[in-house]
């Protein structure tokens, strides 16, 4: 569908992240998720250090705010999950659970 005079618009966003782990684990999770319009929307991220880089490749103007929207709405779901659950999953929460299955009797 894209002609190969199209001209492409180009986005490069950078995310720092508390470590190289976090950074890594948001990059691995976002990636999941396939370009719906592939042939329209080129995606590529990448981690520098404590941060996570998305460079979008777009045919339209349209398609490139689209993308990077989407794309910071997952950033920020997991920038919110690892500040909630991230350092606590892996050592191990010392928070008591927030409910308990009662033990049959």
């Amino acid at each position: 569908m894209s002609e190969p005079d199209a001209q492409w618009h180009r986005i490069v966003v950078r995310i720092p992240f508390a470590s190289h782990k976090h950074a890594t684990i948001a990059k691995q999770t976002i990636e999941v998720d396939a370009e719906l319009q592939p042939q329209a929307v080129k995606r590529q991220l990448d981690v520098d250090d404590d941060t996570l880089i998305g460079s979008f490749e777009t045919l339209t103007v349209r398609l490139a705010r689209l993308a990077v929207n989407s794309f910071l709405e997952n950033v920020d779901l997991v920038a919110r999950t690892l500040a909630e659950f991230g350092d606590d999953a892996e050592r191990g929460s010392d928070k008591e659970p927030v409910a308990s299955i009662p033990a049959a009797s």
